[in-house]
């Protein structure tokens, strides 16, 4: 789609959040020492996926040594790892792994974007961060028109929430509380809201999000697909 594409060429060019400007490029100059030989990619992240899409999958923001390493989202990390796999299993995906920018990894009625599109300290953008990136988000939303989000952490949920409140769709947040593997049905014929714990190391190493609780959601949302 040519619009996502200019779209994506738009946020890639993106300089807002000088804070993140400067974190981002400094991490692609002093590298990881596993990554020596890598050429960081350094620059905000867009979204990746099939255009035609009718899942939209929203996670935090690209990982320092993950996606501002490779230049795609969820690539070259392990929360990516965890997520292609299961995208993989379920059928949004045609390959298990995510290593690098054209390593044949094609996703197939899921497109994955990041609240935030560069790399954050501690990932912990500031607010004002989240507010820069919002409009790529909403553009995103306008183009790819999807039937279901799949929220990844509270953060991606409430991005997508106040994008509703913000235009009048929905009164607040207390009617859709953030916990795994909840669908809210949403008014105006929204696309319906799916919820997971974020695949971060934090929650895959404790258990707190397992690889088939992931994959019993995304069945959830092929079921929900599958029956429109």
């Amino acid at each position: 789609m040519e619009a996502l594409d200019r779209l994506n060429q738009t946020i890639v060019r993106c300089r807002k959040c000088p804070r993140l400007v400067c974190y981002r490029e400094r991490v692609a100059f002093e590298k990881r020492r596993a990554f020596l030989g890598w050429e960081y990619w350094g620059k905000p992240v867009p979204g990746f996926g099939d255009p035609r899409a009718k899942l939209l999958i929203l996670g935090l923001a690209p990982a320092a040594h993950g996606g501002n390493r490779t230049g795609r989202v969820f690539t070259g990390d392990r929360s990516g790892d965890f997520l292609y796999k299961a995208l993989y299993e379920t059928g949004f995906a045609n390959q298990p792994t995510s290593t690098q920018r054209g390593d044949g990894l094609k996703l197939k009625n899921a497109y994955v974007a990041a609240a935030v599109r560069c790399a954050p300290p501690a990932n912990k953008p500031l607010p004002s961060e989240l507010a820069n990136c919002l409009p790529y988000f909403e553009r995103e939303l306008e183009l790819l028109r999807p039937r279901a989000i799949l929220a990844l952490g509270s953060i991606a949920m409430r991005t997508y929430l106040g994008v509703l409140k913000r235009r009048g769709l929905i009164g607040g947040f207390a009617a859709y509380p953030f916990r795994h593997s909840a669908g809210y049905e949403l008014p105006e014929g929204l696309p319906r809201l799916f919820v997971s714990f974020h695949p971060s190391q934090q929650n895959t190493f404790t258990g707190k999000l397992t690889e088939q609780m992931m994959v019993d959601v995304l069945l959830t949302i092929r079921k929900f697909l599958g029956s429109k």
